[in-house]
């Protein structure tokens, strides 16, 4: 089965706007997206630690309430590298991971 990826690039910036629209928004196109796909990924933009309590916390509630298929949420850009490792990652679920841009090598190699 495939990684579906839900792009949430369009989130504003203020932590409780950026929450309500994504559960307005984004939350409804969540069971299509999961109907075939073995995991679903939710990519974010950047944001500062204001945002981190609600989206660990989706993370954690998406991933329990669709299991076993996996759900994760990554927040920031050049999210490549961080959407391969979690195609290759089965046990890898219900996290919250801010990438910060700046690389950490090649972790699959």
């Amino acid at each position: 089965m495939a990684q579906a990826v839900l792009d949430c690039s369009a989130l504003p910036g203020n932590a409780l706007e950026a929450a309500a629209r994504f559960h307005a928004h984004y939350l409804p196109q969540l069971a299509g997206l999961l109907d075939g796909a073995e995991s679903l990924v939710i990519v974010m933009p950047p944001a500062p630690y204001d945002h981190a309590d609600w989206r660990r916390a989706l993370a954690r509630d998406l991933a329990r309430a669709h299991a076993p298929r996996r759900v994760n949420v990554i927040g920031g850009n050049d999210v490549a590298a961080t959407l391969e490792y979690l195609a290759r990652a089965p046990g890898v679920t219900g996290q919250y991971l801010p990438l910060n841009g700046t690389g950490a090598g090649d972790a699959l190699g």
